[in-house]
């Protein structure tokens, strides 16, 4: 496997942009000039600043301090071939999706560096939290996708340095997918989110037959890479914020800046209705999540989701509040939480609903009058019962819980964009507490991310009843050529993250 350093091979200068970090209270500056030192150590977090390289950092004891800075460190590679990726644009994200600390972009060798807020022990140490990171990059996929999480990294890892403490392991690394067909003629949008809340909207450049995403930073900068010659509508959505959408055009390749999006003065709306858990364990519990309505895909039944609109341990009524304009996907039991929307499409509350806000009928409160039904998922027993999982050979077997009632399975493999490469049918099975069968589609893309999906069905009198499902994000799988099984440890957990290994 390759390996790169973070050293420049040219002696050139890495580039990293330094955005001021503006999401949430816990996020305190990073950099400054000792203006407001008061000499003791001390600095006021809303007026940061501290010299010889330390930043203002929250210590346990609840006072700020100036401290030595947290950097995260790695590489953003091809999952295909290892090949360093360059200019792709590295951001932290905390637990609410909020973008903090400052951005990477990554150099000719794919390294890049940011720095992060951490709660401080009374030595300086950093204490526990974490981050997960969000990747964009031109002729790549944006990572994470719903079949591809982020894993936290955890701070209280750090190594303290000459003047720093640094976090650099296998999960600072992050490989991506390359696009499919002919990339040379793709652009960029970028502009600023111009609102008190700028940090971690998601920002979907919508056009004819083509809907883009990207993602604004800490200092409320967005870049939406890899948007097709054509006019466009730009959107941003987040909890919380309103803005006003703006107009462009794209010519073939070119990177268009200063498309500003606004906060508006219109009101935030609110989306309320009920789940009905049925044919599940007792206590069960789920989640509701609205997702943009034009970055859904139909056939893989996922879509690009803002920060924030979500509610989770929903067993009856719910409600989402602060919901920005926009058409959504509402999706219930879309988590890994045993539970999936019932299949049954014979019977209420098993469509899939879209919704426009604001309702023009209900306006800025939108209730469903005809609630969600979801019900017990079929186990994924291998592969990706829990993550990502990689499988050693071009036709792996799927194995999942048998439905004792059922007449017979639907098979079918989507690929990471959401794409079908392969669905197959098979007969009611007895005897045994599992159903497999093998994979006979299309060749496997090394470096390409897969999931399988199996739905039970009865067919009586000639009409095909769907029954259960596997979940939405599990059975998730990549094949990569030349691999062993009997990989170590170290380098077995990178591949199933698709991250690699530090030198």
């Amino acid at each position: 496997m390759k390996q790169y350093s973070h050293g420049n091979p040219n002696g050139r200068t890495r580039r990293f942009h330094t955005l001021l970090a503006t999401a949430g209270a816990s996020v305190v500056a990073l950099a400054g000039c000792g203006l407001f030192d008061t000499g003791d150590g001390s600095c006021d977090p809303n007026a940061p600043a501290c010299g010889d390289g330390t930043t203002c950092q929250q210590f346990v004891t609840g006072e700020y301090r100036c401290a030595a800075p947290v950097r995260i460190r790695g590489h953003v590679l091809d999952l295909a071939d290892d090949g360093p990726i360059e200019d792709a644009r590295v951001q932290a994200m905390d637990a609410n999706g909020a973008a903090v600390g400052t951005t990477g972009v990554t150099d000719e060798q794919g390294a890049y560096e940011l720095m992060v807020p951490a709660l401080r022990d009374e030595d300086g140490a950093p204490l526990d939290g974490s981050y997960t990171l969000q990747v964009q990059a031109m002729r790549y996929q944006m990572f994470p996708t719903p079949i591809r999480p982020a894993l936290s990294i955890d701070l209280s890892t750090a190594v303290r340095g000459e003047s720093d403490w640094v976090v650099e392991n296998p999960l600072t690394t992050v490989k991506l997918i390359g696009l499919l067909g002919d990339t040379a003629g793709l652009g960029s949008i970028a502009g600023m989110i111009l609102a008190e809340k700028n940090a971690g909207v998601l920002v979907v450049a919508e056009g004819a037959g083509s809907a883009v995403t990207g993602i604004s930073d800490s200092n409320g900068q967005y870049v939406v890479f890899n948007v097709p010659a054509g006019n466009y509508t730009v959107r941003g959505f987040a909890a919380g914020v309103q803005l006003d959408p703006a107009s462009t055009g794209l010519q073939a390749g070119e990177h268009r800046t200063g498309v500003d999006l606004s906060q508006a003065d219109r009101p935030l709306n609110t989306v309320s209705g009920n789940v009905q858990i049925v044919n599940a364990p007792g206590e069960a519990t789920t989640s509701v999540i609205l997702a943009v309505e034009s970055t859904f895909v139909e056939a893989a039944g996922r879509g690009a989701v803002p920060p924030g609109l979500r509610v989770g341990d929903v067993s009856g009524e719910f409600t989402i509040e602060n919901v920005p304009d926009g058409n959504y996907v509402v999706l219930a039991a879309f988590e890994n939480d045993d539970l999936v929307r019932d299949p049954d499409q014979t019977i209420g509350g098993t469509m899939t609903v879209r919704i426009t806000l604001p309702d023009p009928t209900a306006g800025n409160v939108l209730v469903f009058s005809e609630g969600f039904k979801v019900t017990e998922a079929l186990a994924v027993v291998s592969p990706g019962a829990d993550a990502p999982e990689e499988v050693f050979t071009p036709t792996p077997t799927f194995e999942w819980a048998d439905d004792s009632s059922e007449d017979g399975y639907e098979i079918r493999v989507f690929d990471a964009f959401g794409r079908l490469v392969w669905s197959d049918e098979i007969g009611s099975v007895s005897g045994s507490a599992t159903v497999t069968h093998t994979y006979a589609g299309p060749a496997l893309e090394p470096g390409m991310f897969y999931q399988f999906r199996v739905k039970s069905f009865r067919e009586q009198t000639g009409t095909r009843t769907a029954i259960s499902a596997t979940e939405d994000l599990r059975g998730v799988f990549f094949y990569l050529a030349g691999s062993h099984p009997t990989a170590t440890a170290l380098t077995t957990l990178p591949r199933i993250l698709g991250v690699r290994p530090s030198a």
